[in-house]
Order: structure tokens, then C-alpha cells, then sequence
């Protein structure tokens, strides 16, 4: 199982419609990221910048940034587009963070 992180931005002011929405998580796409490999996924907010900080664990080949091409990967960015840093194709601007320490 690997570890993956990732950072993203959310747009000022948008922190209680976030949670919202993430509280009423699409249950088809909790399916697909389950089925994708993806557990224990976490994300943070430093509200002092709004950056969102990201972890997840993965025993699949990729991670949930990897789902892109799916419909209802694609209805979820559309949907949540309007209150984060986004790229033309409504995906979150997302930068991948490297591992540099881990205790077990």
C-alpha cells in the first residue's frame, strides 16, 4: 500500500460550502474511489492561505487524481469547480507533495 498527498486551493470564503458538499460525498463516486484502491482519505485546510492538503492510502496503480476520464469523476469537478482553483477542465489544480518522512 502506498501513501500519496497532494495539495489544492480552495477559493476565499468557500470553507463551509467545501465541507458541505463533502459531507454529502456522491455515493457512486465513494464507490469508485473505493474500488479504485483508495482508503483512508483525509483533507486538511490551512485557512490561513486556504490550501487543502490531501492524503490518501492506495493499493491500486494510481490515486483518485488519476480517475479524471470518468463521468462521474468529471460531474464531481464540474460540481465543485466554483469554489476551488480549478483548470479548464474543471479537474482542481492539484501538485502532487513527495514523502520525505514517515514513522510507523
Amino acid at each position: 500500500m502506498k501513501r500519496m498527498a497532494f495539495k489544492m486551493h480552495l477559493n476565499e470564503g468557500q470553507k463551509e460550502e467545501y465541507i458541505k458538499r463533502h459531507n454529502a460525498l456522491w455515493p457512486e463516486l465513494h464507490k469508485l474511489l473505493k474500488e479504485a484502491g483508495i482508503s483512508e482519505y483525509s483533507i486538511f485546510l490551512d485557512e490561513e492561505t486556504n490550501t487543502l492538503f490531501a492524503f490518501q492510502k492506495v493499493s491500486g496503480e494510481g490515486g483518485s487524481q488519476d480517475l479524471g476520464k470518468t463521468e462521474i469523476v468529471q460531474k464531481w469537478w464540474a460540481y465543485m469547480a466554483d469554489i476551488m482553483r480549478v483548470n479548464p477542465d474543471n479537474s482542481p489544480v492539484s501538485i502532487e507533495l513527495e514523502e520525505v518522512f514517515f514513522m510507523e
